[in-house]
């Protein structure tokens, strides 16, 4: 691909003015913003639950994801069935949440219990649901993509997605803003609970038209 340049070269340039405003380079950088947290979860080999913190993932096509996987427990579980849940963490289960992502079950093998959810098994899949989460995806494999020792990216469809009934709006579907959903800081490696509503996506820019 061949990309037109302009005149100007910022390649030794740290801090640039644009309109004004002082822009600050940083280099390359893991900050794509905002990060979700979400939880992965798996059963082992003898059937246990386990879960997993993971932030690079998101949506890759209408009913498919992606997660950016590395040589975790979790990932020989994937390996063994390539079927598991993935909840989004909330300001609730923060702390557990984060454990979850430093401690393995090899090292460990009650974390789970330490973590302290409620567990189920999902409706159409065989993984673990952690009912401490409003809301749920249940996930299938459809594709590995750069594997080796060190991990790889997954695509996997979506199954099924599970909702609190708590969590549910007046007009019976999700209401995000009651989830407390956090999202991972990777600049100052912290949580940041997720504000009120703004906007109305897709209507709000006609505005400017």
């Amino acid at each position: 691909m061949i990309c037109l340049q302009n005149s100007w070269n910022f390649t030794n340039i740290a801090d640039v003015k644009i309109n004004h405003t002082t822009m600050k380079s940083f280099g390359q950088k893991a900050w794509m913003l905002p990060q979700p947290v979400l939880i992965i979860g798996t059963y082992d080999h003898e059937g246990n639950p386990n879960a997993m913190n993971a932030a690079w993932g998101g949506q890759w096509d209408a009913k498919e994801i992606m997660i950016s996987m590395g040589a975790h427990a979790t990932t020989e579980n994937l390996n063994r069935c390539g079927e598991f849940t993935v909840a989004f963490a909330t300001r609730d289960t923060m702390v557990a949440s984060d454990f979850v992502g430093i401690v393995s079950a090899k090292n460990d093998p009650q974390k789970m219990q330490k973590a302290g959810w409620n567990v189920a098994k999902a409706e159409h899949i065989n993984a673990p649901v952690f009912t401490n989460f409003p809301m749920t995806l249940e996930c299938r494999i459809i594709e590995k993509i750069g594997e080796s020792p060190e991990g790889y990216n997954i695509v996997a469809e979506i199954v099924n997605v599970l909702v609190d009934e708590n969590y549910l709006g007046e007009d019976g579907k999700p209401d995000v803003e009651k989830m407390q959903l956090i999202t991972f800081d990777p600049v100052h490696l912290g949580y940041i609970e997720l504000g009120k509503r703004v906007g109305n996506a897709f209507a709000d820019g006609r505005a400017l038209k």
